[in-house]
């Protein structure tokens, strides 16, 4: 997409610190980072959201992440790894190009990505279900 930043960055037209890059992906160090050395997986093709993605291409990126995880864990010696991906502006999504953080964490940091833990509803829960199922045995 010409208006697209991740696709410019995939593409080598930004630049960018890239930690790996193949045919499918390019991993690049966040500008904005929620902690040192969080990291972006970022596929070339533009798809906006796990919606779109193919599920070759989502396999790939997450394949990718798990070794940017790894390789990020050992070098940087965090205690801990968030791999998230947000989807559409409610969940957090500012740049509609599918991608996903790879955020080391450390004690004390400063970086919020936890959530308060609500209470479960049974009965909601198995109304919705059987809803779902439903979707997913067409």
């Amino acid at each position: 997409m010409d208006n697209c930043i991740f696709c410019k960055i995939a593409a080598g037209e930004i630049p960018s610190t890239t930690l790996y890059e193949d045919d499918d992906v390019r991993v690049i160090f966040d500008i904005g980072p929620a902690t040192k050395g969080h990291a972006l997986v970022i596929p070339k093709a533009h798809v906006a959201n796990v919606f779109e993605i193919p599920d070759d291409l989502l396999g790939k990126a997450y394949s990718v992440a798990k070794k940017i995880a790894q390789a990020l864990k050992e070098t940087t010696g965090c205690e801990g790894i968030n791999i998230l991906q947000n989807n559409g502006e409610m969940a957090g999504q500012s740049v509609f190009h599918f991608h996903i953080h790879v955020i080391p964490r450390y004690e004390g940091d400063t970086a919020n990505i936890k959530w308060e833990q609500g209470t479960a509803d049974s009965d909601y829960l198995n109304e919705l279900a059987g809803k779902v199922k439903e979707i997913l045995s067409k």
